[in-house]
């Protein structure tokens, strides 16, 4: 698959993907006889967890470390394994952060459709 397939299937710029691949995230990507780079299903599919993980906020220096100990085989196993474990529970930090934000919210909200509310009787009652 060519690179502004990818690009395409995955809305992922190709300008990214093309930094990606600089930086270790996308390594050994094939090229054909023209020197188009050619995206096999292995490729699309790191490509794929990339997405995932970058939305996860991990950032590309530990996914790039990640990928580089993926390469190294089965010995990382633990290692990614905590990676992984770390990005989901600053994930969750993040979700619960964004919850008591919009706790906050949903509280101010409330406060001025009360008062609102209060304001919208009062006119009644004068009438």
């Amino acid at each position: 698959m060519k690179i502004s397939e990818v690009s395409k299937k995955y809305d992922i710029p190709v300008d990214t993907l093309r930094y990606y691949e600089k930086a270790g995230l996308l390594p050994n990507i094939q090229k054909n006889a023209s020197g188009i780079r050619d995206y096999s299903d292995s490729d699309c599919e790191r490509v794929e967890f990339i997405k995932c993980m970058r939305s996860a906020g991990m950032p590309v220096e530990r996914l790039s470390k990640y990928i580089s100990l993926c390469l190294q085989g089965e010995d990382t196993t633990e290692e990614r394994r905590n990676m992984l474990i770390q990005q989901r529970k600053e994930l969750i930090e993040k979700r619960d952060a964004i919850q008591t934000t919009i706790d906050r919210l949903d509280y101010k909200i409330d406060i001025y459709y009360k008062i609102l509310k209060e304001k919208e009787n009062a006119l009644h009652a004068k009438k």
